[in-house]
């Protein structure tokens, strides 16, 4: 039985960091692209990064140089560091497993096999 679970949102001041994790089991972790996925209220889930089992990375623009995604195959757990949050990276988070060879570039939900139930980011301005 696969299980997804997030942890680690919450509400912090802008400028501030969080660090969001993702342990999953019931499949093959480390031959699956891990990304994670935010849905701001009246918007479409977006990705935001992934990282595939070679350590290739992709970040949404906006969040380049301040987020930082990565992933420990040995512990199935997928981690992503939020440096100088903004209050636009207010989001329900979802950590996504995907069976893409590769994290070519911006995960889609189609991509996606796997998901978790989120975990809610708030920053405060």
């Amino acid at each position: 039985q696969v299980h997804v679970v997030e942890s680690g949102g919450g509400l912090v001041q802008a400028g501030g960091s969080l660090r969001l994790s993702c342990t999953a089991s019931g499949f093959a972790f480390d031959d699956y692209v891990m990304g994670w996925f935010r849905q701001a209220p009246g918007k479409e889930r977006e990705g935001v990064s992934c990282i595939d089992r070679s350590g290739s990375t992709y970040y949404k623009e906006s969040v380049k140089g301040r987020f930082t995604i990565s992933r420990d195959n040995a512990k199935n757990t997928l981690i992503l560091q939020m440096n100088s949050l903004k209050p636009e990276d207010t989001a329900m988070y979802y950590c996504a497993a995907s069976p893409l060879a590769r994290c070519w570039g911006r995960l889609i939900t189609a991509d996606v096999d796997n998901w978790g139930q989120g975990t809610q980011v708030t920053v405060s301005s």
